[in-house]
């Protein structure tokens, strides 16, 4: 039971709400899994759980067994828990810091994970009681240095400047950051493909300088991966020639590549 039989957990981070950091935990996930790897995603966004949509799970429910919760199991292999089984898909979660903190200690312990190549954790957005509850539950399990931070932002300076607060809640906590994924990077015309710059581009590679991490690539918005995401879809699969999907495989390669 727990993550005592987990090799590395990817942590998904955000500055700010809307930036698709969901969307690249789903990528991520179902990447490795691609891989070969033996793969969990854990969906801790405990106010706005959309992980299940994604993954056309909604309505499901954890169980449990003599040994604690077990994870729904998806047809690609991926084993899922989120907050958002355990309440009404339009409930609003209305939680202070104790019980946050609580919930996050009860997934991460309490759950029949198995023996796991890579566990995904999909986070809310900033830096609050989900965080903190993470970083403290794993120092106790004496497992933080298995834990590999993503960090997900967009383009523009607003976002740039949220996701800074990241890096520095990491290096605070002493949380080793994989690199920062620029999602929203450009817009690929559904016609003929070409991709049009719609934002700033490269200042999160200044950031990453900066700070002294690497941009692991760049997703541009993709009609396509919106749609496919919104009706429990696997992406990757339906669009495995797109160039969405080849920036996708690069970043799990340079995420793969720093574990």
């Amino acid at each position: 039971m727990g993550i005592e039989n987990v090799k590395t957990i990817v942590a998904v981070l955000s500055g700010k709400g809307g930036v698709g950091k969901s969307s690249v935990s789903v990528q991520l996930a179902q990447g490795f899994a691609a891989d070969g790897l033996t793969v969990g995603i854990l969906d801790l966004d405990i106010c706005a759980p959309s992980i299940p949509r994604m993954l056309g799970q909604e309505g499901e429910s954890l169980h449990e067994s003599e040994e604690g919760l077990v994870p729904v199991m998806l047809s690609d292999g991926l084993s899922l828990v989120s907050v958002g089984f355990l309440a009404e898909a339009e409930e609003a979660i209305i939680w202070r810091g104790p019980k946050k903190k609580a919930i996050v200690a009860q997934l991460i312990n309490d759950v029949v994970w198995g023996a796991l190549d890579v566990l995904v954790i999909d986070t809310p957005p900033g830096t609050s009681d989900e965080h903190i509850g993470l970083v403290s539950t794993l120092k106790e399990l004496g497992r933080r240095n298995i834990v590999r931070a993503v960090l997900v932002t967009t383009p523009q300076m607003a976002s740039l400047q949220d996701v800074t607060r990241e890096i520095n809640f990491c290096k605070k906590t002493e949380l080793p950051m994989c690199g920062i994924v620029e999602n929203m990077s450009g817009f690929v015309c559904p016609h003929c493909s070409e991709c049009t710059n719609i934002f700033n581009k490269g200042n999160a590679g200044m950031l990453a300088k900066k700070y002294e991490t690497k941009v692991l690539g760049t997703i541009p918005i993709d009609p396509n991966f919106g749609s496919t995401l919104d009706n429990g879809k696997n992406f990757m699969k339906a669009f495995r020639d797109s160039a969405t999907a080849s920036s996708i495989k690069s970043i799990i390669t340079e995420i793969r590549s720093t574990l």
